[in-house]
């Protein structure tokens, strides 16, 4: 069984990064085959939908037997439809319904925050004034947040108990707030911390960082700040030295790009792989096998 996914730039492109989490969070990563759309606008990503209609969005997933998915809240239920045994959403009855509930009115609310600060994983920006409705939005989060924790008495840093589809839905929303330093109330600051910190998140935002480029439309003209998330192992890419690895560890083939690591040398096949772990070593856990 393989699945089609279509997403697009990994650091601006928002409802890209819940597509990517629905699948890699949930164990479905080895069923997807992934393709990434690098529009620079909405007029030049309408040729590269062409062959898929009759989508017109990103992100579009495509099921084995080819139904077209161009809706984020459609992709989750399916998802959660074809694979009971996995817990997309809680078991609860009062966590589950609590969590579509929010995960529901992510999809069709906050157009504030949605509409004027885009989301933005290369670029992290000192706090910025909100205007009146974008505050109002952000109240409403942290009532939200805060409602669906009381009244699932939740002790992690989930939402709902475990992650869930409803924590993948919002996780563009807690990078967002991160990136214009808008995670100042309580819930909202230890929820968008469990983000940045997920392994899962610093992986895409690595792969994104090694692999894509900057667009200015998204940018914004505020003072840049360092990233709030964990602070990456530096690493360094390197030409020349042994590496203590024989074969990439994610592919399994030849050497061919280096870096290096409190003075130990690593080796990739190529400098995608190399420079996905240059941006954020600890995300990756075959390399850590080998740190």
């Amino acid at each position: 069984m393989t699945y089609q996914l279509y997403l697009g730039n990994r650091l601006y492109f928002s409802w890209s990064i819940a597509a990517y989490l629905m699948f890699n969070r949930f164990g479905l990563e080895d069923q997807v085959k992934t393709t990434i759309f690098r529009p620079e606008s909405e007029a030049a990503l309408r040729p590269m939908l062409a062959d898929l209609a009759p989508a017109r969005t990103l992100p579009t997933a495509i099921t084995p037997e080819g139904a077209i998915l161009n809706d984020s809240m459609a992709i989750a239920e399916e998802l959660a439809s074809r694979h009971p045994e996995i817990a997309f959403w809680p078991a609860d009855p009062l966590a589950r319904g609590t969590a579509r509930a929010l995960a529901n009115e992510m999809h069709s609310s906050f157009g504030g925050l949605r509409g004027k600060w885009p989301v933005n994983l290369r670029t992290e920006f000192a706090t910025v004034a909100p205007p009146e409705d974008i505050v109002a939005e952000l109240n409403r989060l942290e009532e939200i947040w805060t409602h669906a924790r009381k009244v699932t008495g939740v002790a992690g840093p989930w939402l709902c108990g475990d992650y869930s589809l409803v924590d993948a839905i919002y996780a563009p929303m807690a990078t967002r707030l991160a990136t214009y330093g808008f995670d100042t109330r309580p819930t909202t600051k230890a929820y968008v911390a469990a983000h940045l910190a997920d392994p899962a998140l610093r992986r895409w935002r690595a792969m994104g960082l090694a692999n894509e480029a900057k667009l200015p439309a998204f940018e914004m003209p505020f003072e840049e700040v360092s990233w709030r998330g964990p602070s990456p192992m530096k690493a360094i890419a390197v030409d020349a030295g042994t590496p203590e690895n024989n074969v990439c560890p994610y592919s399994g083939k030849e050497i061919t790009h280096m870096l290096e690591l409190d003075g130990r040398i690593f080796g990739f096949c190529n400098a995608f792989c190399r420079d996905k772990t240059l941006a954020d070593p600890e995300a990756w856990p075959k390399f850590m096998a080998l740190l």
